[in-house]
């Protein structure tokens, strides 16, 4: 957060380029793993900071769409890579060249991030309101009406920094802990649905059926053609769906792929694999692999860098988009390096292992994530505050941080439940079916309490 969204992108880029072009220098061994080293800071910076830029800036109705972007022009960047890939092999200087035009999108990264303004939450976080509320014109409209909104944002900011832990600290505490197991279960879900084996390995997969070495990149960038396809559809619905719906379809998807491609491989290559596979059955690999694709392209891929980005509350956002990023490049790298070895030993048990990891991760969605679409990032606490599991974590810290944060917008506020095992915070839009309580045992709060939240409570 002392850095900004924007100048954390800027600096990501930088070492991104540094990195590029190192490599595309590279007389050594050494100078290869140094570039790949600043890539990889390079690109953890920039992964970090930018889906967290898009959630802040964007408005909460379509905050999914502009951060399901992000995955859109991950996926042209991994067509192009595969495509440049396909296209040099056969030249001896290929390599070179595929490695080094790394530095194209790490400069259209840093020069664009130059001509934007910084999140509006960055800025309030850093006492900066008045160019906050100069990036809210900018993206709202000039003629728009920001002030509640920043106003929204600079109380939130201020009951964050009342906070007596710092972010690294604060994010282990209990009333965070809802948000803390998204950012750890997604993106290790995400990985362990099996999408980076076949990224990685899809020449060594589509080799293993039969398709042939020539093929194999091509293979390569009709599966990235599949994910780009896909992952512009989850623009244009998670907005409208929701995001649930997303997980749970998609999973569903890619769980019946997985099994197919797993039977499909014990017919053709026999239980212990030692048969040759037939051209049909490669072949039927090969769609149900597209398939698998599609289904997490436009579900579990966008969705784990948008979720993790839009659920934690100002204070600690960058924290938590930090580890779910971690998590993730760490799952990715323990299992591109085990992978081969289990396709070795299981065989076609290897895709069903995903499997089994799948169908897990789905019914995890089912039972323990809320939906958040159209949820503003400053309310999003009243999504655990509600849910059927998260409520009894989240309510000895979120409902006394709700009465610092929006008395000063609410007449009256409800309260729900025991306070030890769970509440639902209620505002204005929702008062009016409540009303009716008022005669079923509602209490007031003390007149001390009244003074300090500043309006009306009603426990039930």
């Amino acid at each position: 957060m002392a850095l900004g969204r924007r100048n954390t992108m800027i600096f990501g880029g930088c070492i991104f380029f540094a990195g590029g072009a190192i490599n595309a220098a590279a007389e050594n061994i050494a100078m290869l793993i140094l570039g790949r080293i600043l890539l990889g800071i390079g690109v953890g910076f920039t992964n970090q900071a930018t889906p967290v830029y898009l959630s802040e800036m964007a408005p909460a109705k379509w905050r999914g769409a502009f951060n399901t972007g992000f995955q859109l022009f991950n996926n042209m960047g991994v067509v192009a890579a595969n495509c440049i890939n396909f296209g040099t092999a056969p030249h001896p200087w290929g390599w070179r060249m595929s490695l080094g035009l790394a530095t194209v999108p790490a400069a259209i990264m840093t020069i664009g991030a130059l001509l934007i303004p910084d999140s509006p939450s960055s800025l309030v976080e850093r006492n900066h309101i008045n160019q906050a509320r100069n990036a809210l014109r900018k993206v709202r409209g000039p003629t728009a009406d920001v002030e509640s909104e920043l106003q929204l944002m600079i109380q939130s900011s201020q009951v964050s920094k009342d906070m007596e832990r710092e972010s690294f600290v604060a994010i282990f505490e209990r009333r965070y802990r809802p948000q803390l197991v998204m950012a750890l279960a997604i993106p290790l879900s995400q990985q362990l649905s099996g999408i980076s084996i076949v990224a990685f390995y899809a020449p060594n997969l589509f080799q293993s059926v039969v398709i042939g070495n020539n093929s194999a990149l091509l293979s390569a960038v009709v599966l990235g053609l599949v994910n780009l396809g896909s992952t512009l559809v989850s623009t244009v619905v998670v907005d409208r769906l929701g995001r649930r719906v997303l997980f749970i379809v998609g999973g569903i998807q890619m769980l019946v792929c997985m099994i197919s491609a797993a039977v499909v491989l014990a017919m053709g290559s026999g239980v212990n694999g030692t048969e040759q596979i037939s051209k049909g059955n490669a072949i039927a690999v090969l769609v149900l692999l597209c398939f698998y694709t599609a289904g997490f392209a436009w579900s579990w891929g966008p969705l784990c860098w948008l979720i993790p980005s839009e659920i934690f509350p100002m204070k600690i956002r960058s924290t938590g988009q930090s580890i779910a990023i971690a998590v993730q490049f760490l799952a990715t790298f323990v299992l591109s390096q085990t992978f081969l070895t289990m396709l070795c030993h299981f065989k076609f048990g290897a895709f069903l292992f995903y499997a089994g990891w799948l169908a897990l991760s789905t019914i995890f969605v089912i039972l323990f994530l809320p939906e958040t679409r159209g949820i503003s990032l400053d309310s999003m606490y009243a999504i655990w505050g509600k849910h059927w599991y998260w409520r009894r974590f989240v309510v000895e810290g979120y409902v006394d941080l709700c009465w610092d944060l929006f008395p000063p917008l609410l007449d009256e506020v409800v309260v729900v439940g025991n306070h030890t095992r769970g509440s639902m915070i209620v505002d204005n839009n929702e008062w009016k079916d409540l009303r009716h309580w008022r005669c079923n045992g509602g209490v007031m709060t003390s007149e001390p309490q009244r003074r300090r939240f500043g309006c009306k409570i009603w426990r039930f």
